[in-house]
């Protein structure tokens, strides 16, 4: 149903969900600098990757339908 394998969707949602988590973790821990930029950019990693995640999951559920 897809353009995309499932395999590709769910395991690109992960990546971008632990660098939405690690982007801001190593701006707390002052590794990186505090930005509007890269908060916004850990931001947008987070928003995208459930998105991905859902499709994925979604297309998971109509190839085993």
């Amino acid at each position: 149903m897809f353009r995309y394998p499932t395999k590709h969707l769910l395991s690109s949602a992960t990546v971008l969900l632990v660098l939405g988590v690690l982007i801001p973790a190593l701006m707390m821990l002052e590794v990186l600098p505090l930005s509007f930029l890269l908060s916004l950019l850990g931001y947008a990693f987070t928003v995208s990757g459930a998105f991905l995640g859902y499709l994925g999951i979604m297309s998971l559920f109509f190839e085993r339908r």
